[in-house]
């Protein structure tokens, strides 16, 4: 039967453009790479970045992805990915569960950044 979730597909217009994202800016270990697009993430669940060439992968591009990327330190996180040229859909919000924002890739498929330790409230934004 099912023992664990392998990966989670997400769906690009441009896999060049995407895998630099993913490795070079925001910092994801890429740990295979091919005709498919590219694996990230060294322990699974992986992340799956593919190229969306079919009609019904075209469709998934530039959605929310339902997707929550653990980040330590997240508020200063944000400012160096500010810096890189990220764009935030929603800036680090201090909320009762720590702090989260919302990013999006180049192809504007959104993720969530969480943070489970709460930084003062002079350092969150909202």
């Amino acid at each position: 039967m099912i023992s664990q979730l392998h990966s989670i597909a997400i769906f690009v217009s441009d896999i060049d453009r995407a895998i630099a994202f993913y490795r070079d800016t925001l910092g994801l270990p890429l740990v295979r790479q091919g005709s498919f697009g590219g694996e990230f993430l060294e322990t699974a669940p992986h992340l799956g970045v593919h190229p969306a060439v079919h009609a019904d992968a075209k469709k998934l591009i530039g959605r929310e992805s339902g997707l929550t990327f653990h980040v330590p330190n997240l508020v200063h996180v944000a400012g160096v990915l500010h810096d890189r040229g990220v764009r935030f859909v929603r800036e680090p919000t201090r909320m009762g569960f720590g702090v989260m924002a919302m990013i999006a890739d180049p192809d504007g498929n959104v993720f969530a950044l969480w943070d489970d330790e709460t930084p003062d409230d002079e350092h969150a934004h909202g």
